[in-house]
């Protein structure tokens, strides 16, 4: 205080006292000018450094943006690939497709929304002039009249465009035209044949006109080879070619809808550079300018496509914002520089002028330091939790009328007193140091109770010499415990619950299997009698009743046998639910051919193409998967009766989702089917979807497939439609589980 009454009696020179103040203008005059000359000099070594370093990065973010549109530009054309290899798969799984099956495959794609850009699908078969007479005989047979090749001529090899999805007036105009005839879709057909990928044309004229109007565009090929198998050689791949799936697509429609969703202002040339030479122009952007201006930004990659070499060369839509914003930056850096300038220059005029305002600001900081104390001591005074401030032995400097409430103690006895020693265990509270910690502990309250008390312990950065290091904030958490501890014993209580009521129903489920088999037994006594006697009054009543009566004599006896095979079907069915599983590696493919061998010494003089994948074995009850493959085999075979061409095939579900350790297969026949709505019901007991005039049985058959296969752990589904037969798809562990590893 001495040295602020000295400083505060002192009367400051005034400013107009010679010797003084203007000595120190005209220093701070000088200070002013070297500061902005420095100011200057430094802003336009940054300015010219900045301008050439947002050069490079706009180069570079031009370059990284290039990229994009080159990766777009491939997925896009990826996407079509993708849709051709989908018809190549169509050809592969049938001989040729019809032309319905074609129109449904692409009508499926959804080419308009899903593809778009591309003008359709097509099918162009590999024919020599043999293979052309061949197919223009059968397409007359057919009733599709003359088949005519564009344009006409004798060649050793065609290449005619057969069909072309969807039918628009452009995709049928095309039809029958010999793209193997012209040069440039020649040399894409023989890549695409010789290396067995997809590969794309040179430009070319497209019979379609464009939105705009034009022609121009490009032509995707995939290979098409006899049986689906890819020939190792070139010489094989040319014998076993069968055709190509390819796509026409127009080039402006393909480049608008790739880059649709990049809006990246750049402007692009696409040059095909082929077999060398100056190249022919795929697409330009009608903005792009062969002679653009210095700042203009540029870039060209050069990509292989499908067979094709382009070169892609990009342009920027504007005007580079490089050297514009060097100068702004330039102008910005003056600015403050001139600002900071005459700011410097401000403030050494007024040096001399603040030690009375350091004064107000002592003051100031004073007022906030005692309100921030205030402040400090209501957080105290009217906190909930415990705080005590201590010392670097752990005893208590203040604390808070909180924490003599939880220690049951008078506020005033505890300052100088340990903390610690208020445990019940001394040593275990909150250890001293210098970082956060916390601990739950015994505190025994001076009454003799212990309470269970939460500790949070922060280092407390003090004054230099002051004897606060720490400080503890100290909460009762004994109710909270003993409600976690209550919870904790409700959950156990639970759970003992969950068992006992486990146990209940399974017991409650074996009673009812009991139940059902022995009224299954005690049924057959009487339907046994009714069978008995019927039979008897009919043979010496015969006469006696008529015709009528004898008619419904058979019909009694008829319903008591179908209610006997109703009880045995039954009676086995619930044998599959309580027999144990005898689980060992089963051969399915063997068994389906010996349950399809048995199906056909049934009916000699049915006609039916089998198809059974071989090497299929799953782990499991072998008698119960006899029974499986008996009763979906033989749904096969009984609903495709009334086809010609019958079809059962068996092996693995290629749509399946993939299960660690479950072998995923189906069961499909071109059989009567059924209504998916109706699906549902299938593996009820008794639940039939046809009636018994139409085809036999009982409606147990997969009911007791669908208790098989979940016995097994796995699980079934059907899908079908009226007419086109029916899909019966389940899962089967495919090895059985390894036993746990027991320790050494």
């Amino acid at each position: 205080m001495g040295r602020y009454a000295v400083a505060m009696s002192r009367t400051p020179p005034e400013e107009g006292t010679p010797g003084t103040a203007r000595p120190s203008l005209r220093r701070g005059y000088l200070l002013a000018v070297v500061i902005l000359l420095g100011s200057l000099l430094m802003v336009w070594m940054y300015a010219r450094t900045a301008g050439e370093r947002e050069q490079r990065a706009a180069q570079a973010a031009f370059e990284s943006q290039s990229d994009e549109v080159l990766t777009l530009l491939r997925q896009r054309l990826l996407h079509y690939e993708l849709a051709l290899r989908g018809g190549v798969s169509l050809y592969w799984s049938v001989s040729r497709p019809t032309e319905r099956q074609w129109r449904d495959y692409v009508g499926g794609l959804d080419i308009e929304h899903q593809f778009e850009g591309l003008l359709g699908l097509g099918y162009v078969p590999y024919l020599r002039r043999t293979d052309l007479e061949a197919l223009q005989l059968a397409m007359r047979d057919e009733g599709k009249g003359l088949f005519q090749i564009r344009p006409h001529g004798a060649r050793a090899i065609y290449g005619p465009i057969l069909m072309l999805e969807p039918q628009s007036i452009g995709n049928r105009s095309a039809l029958g035209f010999d793209m193997f005839s012209h040069p440039v879709r020649r040399e894409a057909m023989a890549a695409a044949r010789d290396t067995g990928q997809v590969r794309l044309s040179a430009p070319v004229e497209l019979i379609q006109r464009g939105g705009d109007g034009r022609r121009n565009g490009l032509l995707m090929y995939a290979p098409i080879y006899a049986n689906g198998i890819q020939p190792a050689n070139l010489q094989a791949r040319r014998t076993a070619m069968s055709g190509w799936v390819y796509a026409p697509f127009h080039v402006r429609t393909f480049m608008e809808s790739a880059l649709r969703q990049l809006d990246s202002g750049q402007l692009l040339r696409i040059v095909d550079l082929g077999q060398g030479g100056p190249g022919i122009e795929v697409y330009v952007d009608p903005e792009f300018r062969a002679d653009p201006e210095p700042e203009t930004l540029r870039h060209s990659e050069t990509v292989e496509l499908y067979g094709r070499t382009w070169r892609v060369d990009f342009q920027s839509a504007l005007r580079t914002a490089g050297a514009a914003g060097a100068g702004a930056d330039l102008r910005t850096s003056v600015a403050a520089g001139l600002i900071v300038s005459f700011l410097l220059f401000a403030v050494v005029l007024t040096l001399a002028h603040t030690q009375s305002r350091a004064e107000r600001l002592a003051e100031a900081m004073s007022e906030s330091y005692r309100r921030s104390e205030q402040r400090f001591r209501n957080a105290m005074l009217y906190s909930a939790g415990g705080i005590a401030l201590l010392d670097r032995q752990g005893r208590i400097v203040e604390a808070n009328p909180a924490l003599a409430r939880i220690l049951g103690v008078a506020p005033a006895s505890l300052p100088g007193t340990v903390l610690d020693s208020r445990f019940v265990d001394p040593g275990t509270g909150v250890a001293q140091g210098d970082s956060y910690s916390t601990a739950t502990c015994k505190l025994l309250r001076s009454d003799g109770d212990i309470r269970l008390v939460e500790l949070v312990r922060s280092p407390v950065p003090g004054d230099v010499g002051s004897d606060v290091a720490s400080l503890v904030q100290v909460e009762d958490v004994t109710d909270r415990v003993r409600a976690e501890r209550e919870v904790r014993l409700l959950n156990r209580t639970l759970e003992a619950r969950v068992e006992q009521r486990t146990r209940e129903l399974t017991l409650a489920n074996h009673e009812l299997e009991s139940f059902a088999y022995s009224v299954s037994h005690d049924l057959r006594a009487p339907l046994r009698t009714v069978e008995g006697f019927s039979r008897l009054l009919g043979e010496r009543f015969g006469d006696a009743i008529g015709p009528d009566g004898q008619d419904y004599l058979a019909r009694v006896r008829k319903a008591a046998n179908r209610m006997d095979a109703l009880i045995d079907a039954l009676l086995k069915m619930s044998r599959i639910t309580r027999e144990p599983l005898q689980r060992t590696q089963v051969d399915l493919s063997r068994l389906a051919g010996e349950v399809l061998a048995e199906l056909r010494q049934g009916e000699p003089g049915r006609t039916v193409e089998a198809v059974v994948e071989p090497g299929l074995e799953a782990c499991g009850d072998p008698a119960l998967l006899r029974n499986l493959l008996q009763n979906l085999l033989g749904n096969a075979w009984k609903f495709t009766a009334g086809r010609a061409d019958a079809r059962i095939e068996f092996g693995r579900d290629p749509d399946a989702p993939p299960a660690p350790g479950m072998l995923a297969l189906r069961v499909r026949d071109n059989g009567a089917g059924f209504e998916p709505a109706y699906a549902s019901k299938l593996f009820r007991p008794f639940q039939r979807l046809h009636g018994a005039d139409e085809f036999e049985g009982h409606g147990i058959g997969l009911a007791t497939v669908k208790r098989i296969v979940e016995r097994h752990g796995g699980g079934i589904s059907a899908e079908a439609a009226v007419g086109e037969g029916a899909t019966f798809r389940f899962t089967l562990p495919e090895r059985a589980p390894e036993p746990p590893h027991e320790p050494h």
